[in-house]
């Protein structure tokens, strides 16, 4: 994960430029993480609904150049997490609950092909990354560290994703995570939602790890229906 742009340095008399800084961290990685950086920032709040900036100020904030956050920026407006303004800058898009719940009836019969095709193709590599997710999960259930759920809610989704080895579920997938991973982080206080959320993320997880085909499909269904009864709650409290 990129970190926030330091004080720069002084190397022979020139300023040391993000470009040099992670100049020998290759292009395509230098992609990911600059997208990786943003994406938490947005799920997370630090780049909150509705605000503006402009790609320098991101290449400010991350310290990586021009070009890996132009191309973080077109990944996260095909995510619908970033809204490109033209002539105007980038927009995070504010908050939607009639959007949250279109999502989850999408989600909902994707995501649990997803889980099941993990749990019948994964490899014994990656069965042995869900048993270790499904144990950060239940750390963070007891800590409350939400962003520690946040990061390891990203990578089984990634892992999720590899390991079904499914395209075309996994082009549909993507579109959906960022923008319910940040729903929930905006209103899970609201519910003191953390502790279940994660325990039922370590639940799928020790079903796929476990190649228990059936066990990943309830699993994942008992997942978003806690996810469908938190959004339907958010709605009500809003309109209270």
């Amino acid at each position: 994960m990129a970190t926030k742009k330091a004080t720069p340095r002084k190397e022979k008399s020139e300023a040391v430029t993000p470009e040099q800084r992670v100049e020998a961290i290759p292009r395509g990685h230098m992609v990911d993480r600059a997208y990786e950086w943003i994406e938490e920032a947005i799920v997370t709040l630090r780049l909150a609904p509705g605000s503006t900036m402009s790609e320098l100020q991101l290449s400010e904030m991350t310290g990586f150049g021009r070009t890996p956050i132009r191309e973080a920026i077109q990944r996260l407006a095909r995510e619908h997490l970033i809204v490109v303004l033209p002539q105007r800058g980038l927009l995070v898009p504010p908050m939607d609950v009639g959007k949250q719940l279109r999502l989850l009836e999408t989600r909902r019969e994707v995501e649990r092909l997803i889980a099941r095709s993990a749990a019948k193709k994964a490899t014994a590599e990656q069965r042995e990354h869900f048993t270790r997710l499904a144990k950060e999960f239940k750390s963070s259930a007891r800590s409350g560290k939400d962003v520690e759920f946040v990061r390891a809610d990203r990578e089984f989704n990634e892992l999720c994703l590899v390991a079904a080895r499914n395209e075309f579920a996994e082009g549909a997938m993507r579109l959906l995570h960022g923008l319910s991973r940040r729903f929930w982080y905006y209103h899970y206080k609201e519910a003191a939602d953390l502790p279940t959320m994660a325990r039922l993320h370590a639940e799928v997880a020790e079903a796929i790890a476990a190649g228990e085909v059936k066990r990943a499909g309830e699993a994942l269904d008992a997942l978003l229906d806690n996810i469908e009864e938190f959004t339907r709650a958010t709605v009500l409290g809003d309109r209270a």
